[in-house]
């Protein structure tokens, strides 16, 4: 079996973080395994907490899994600090960690700061270069390239300066008002569009999450990148449009919807 790393924050309700990074990981038919970078408070309707490991434990979690199931594909998710940045850079770098999947997780859905000014600086000096692909929104973009992203006519440029920048490949994520859900993949020097379509579901959280987990579950099992954003987005989309409603906000997706076990069976009482 194939095996991939997720280096993120946890979400105590399960929506999105690490949680989510588990679950679409085993979904997608890989070894799930986890590097926790913080605690979090919170829930469909915001963050209310945030508790640091030290960047010690950190790399302790990280050598614990290089040193005995060495990933075939790692995600990086919420990291808020530049000493916790700067540990995982090191990490993988001294393990020759390949398919570094790199989800800059800036703000959360529901609108709460999730990484440090001085930490967005350290992303882009430490991390970018390393990865095969960096995952963007569209606010996240902004970010990264200095841009206006004003429509889906200002993503192109966008991502081609994320891209040569950092030396690595950009799936810049469309939504956010700019489009319907259509992505844009910049690999070497040339662009592809990956249409969706927008399923009316408000229950969106965690899909940033999802989305990056899948992309390094496809490419740990050998699919190219762009197979990978492909097969990515089917499954979220399926995920989706399973309509799961929990919460009093911004609920997250089933991620099993396309489970089929008789451990799921229910009761038949």
């Amino acid at each position: 079996m194939k095996t991939a790393l997720s280096i993120a924050g946890s979400d105590c309700s399960g929506g999105a973080g690490i949680q989510a990074d588990l679950k679409t990981m085993v979904m997608n038919g890989v070894y799930g395994m986890s590097a926790i970078t913080a605690l979090t408070a919170q829930n469909t309707t915001g963050v209310t907490d945030i508790m640091e490991v030290s960047p010690e434990f950190l790399g302790e979690q990280i050598d614990r899994i290089f040193t005995d199931i060495p990933p075939d594909a790692v995600k990086i998710g919420m990291v808020s600090s530049a000493r916790l940045i700067e540990t995982i850079a090191q990490r993988l770098t001294l393990y020759q960690a390949e398919k570094i999947v790199v989800d800059p997780v800036m703000v959360s859905t529901s609108g709460s700061s999730l990484m440090e000014t001085e930490a967005v600086s350290t992303l882009k000096e430490k991390l970018l270069p390393l990865a095969a692909v960096v995952t963007p929104n569209i606010p996240e973009a902004q970010i990264l390239s200095g841009m206006e992203i004003n429509g889906e006519a200002d993503m192109p440029a966008a991502a081609a300066y994320i891209g040569e920048t950092y030396g690595c490949a950009v799936l810049l994520k469309g939504g956010h008002s700019v489009n319907d859900a259509n992505d844009l993949l910049w690999e070497r020097g040339e662009s592809k569009w990956f249409y969706g379509r927008r399923i009316h579901n408000p229950n969106t959280h965690g899909t940033g999450c999802t989305l990056s987990s899948a992309i390094a579950a496809n490419l740990a099992k050998g699919f190219d990148l762009e197979a990978s954003v492909q097969r990515s987005k089917a499954y979220i989309s399926g995920a989706l449009a399973a309509m799961l409603d929990l919460g009093g906000g911004r609920g997250p997706m089933d991620h099993a919807f396309d489970l089929t076990s008789k451990y799921k069976e229910e009761a038949g009482l």
